[in-house]
């Protein structure tokens, strides 16, 4: 072997004790140029409004000014008014049946995509997703001309079937609400539910009816509790956004099914309601939180089943 020339420089070894803080420092400092921008986003634009509605809140009405100092606490004892808890009780009881309704409709569809060959599961699933590629006010106003006097479904029972002689009214009725409901927010439901069938392991079937089990007593036993998370996801999807629903009970229901959603808009565009209305919100805002705690220990609990 060759003698190492006496010129060569001698190779500096760098304690791996410093070069770990070195590369935990600058871990840090990446992960802290990834969060800043969202972080700051949220507060803009989400904890800064949410206190601006807090504050209005406890503030007095005023006719000139809206809002006007001393703070009160007059805003939120007006909740507990018949007029207001009735309209929060038909809001939750809405949210409640349209999110039942969405789990009995999009979890049989939701089995069929996901036991398809994977074109037909592409192609159903895009189905799911196209009605997102259109403005939800468009897609509501199609669904009041379907369910109007003069609408589809009235001019093919009348002119095409012959089966009624004048038009069943539809619109402007629970009914063309829960219809709006469950047409704009089933595919919340019908994706995370989808995802949970898709990694079920379908042997745990076939291993319950070698025990005994027969189809239903395995899909509620195995099926059911392994894709529960994907329905607590859908339900929680769907309940939110139909709790502080505007456009599908103002354009289906009208004044006959008034929600909260609807309450709180004729507030804030009123001279003396803006306080009142921030109530509501906060109101609103604090059944959300109950029902996401509520997910969150129901999911905790689900998550282990098997």
């Amino acid at each position: 072997m060759a003698d190492v020339p006496a010129s060569a420089p001698t190779p500096v070894l760098i304690p791996a004790k410093k070069i770990r803080p070195y590369n935990e420092r600058r871990q840090r400092v990446q992960v802290r140029l990834l969060v800043w921008p969202a972080t700051i986003w949220l507060v803009l634009f989400f904890v800064v409004p949410l206190l601006i509605v807090v504050l209005y809140s406890f503030l007095t009405p005023s006719s000139s000014y809206q809002a006007v100092l001393p703070l009160t606490f007059d805003n939120y004892s007006r909740l507990l008014e018949d007029t207001y808890t009735s309209v929060l009780f038909r809001s939750v009881a809405t949210a409640v049946i349209s999110t039942l309704i969405c789990v009995l409709v999009g979890y049989p569809f939701a089995f069929f995509i996901a036991t398809r060959s994977p074109r037909v599961r592409n192609l159903f699933l895009l189905l799911v997703i196209i009605p997102f590629w259109t403005n939800f006010l468009v897609r509501t106003y199609a669904i009041a001309f379907i369910m109007n006097d003069n609408g589809l479904v009235n001019t093919i029972l009348i002119n095409y079937l012959h089966l009624i002689a004048d038009p069943i009214h539809l619109i402007y009725t629970p009914f063309a609400v829960f219809i709006g409901l469950v047409y704009g927010y089933l595919p919340f439901m019908v994706l995370p539910i989808y995802t949970a069938i898709e990694k079920f392991n379908f042997r745990l079937v076939e291993a319950a009816h070698d025990l005994g089990a027969n189809d239903f007593g395995a899909f509620m036993r195995v099926m059911l509790p392994v894709t529960l998370p994907g329905v607590l996801a859908g339900c929680i999807l769907v309940f939110i956004p139909a709790l502080g629903a505007y456009l599908t009970p103002d354009l289906l229901g009208g004044a006959k099914f008034l929600m909260v959603g609807n309450q709180i808009t004729t507030l804030v565009y009123s001279s003396t309601g803006k306080p009142f209305g921030a109530a509501l919100s906060i109101g609103m805002m604090a059944i959300v939180v109950i029902a996401l705690l509520l997910y969150y220990r129901f999911a905790d609990h689900s998550s282990g089943v098997i």
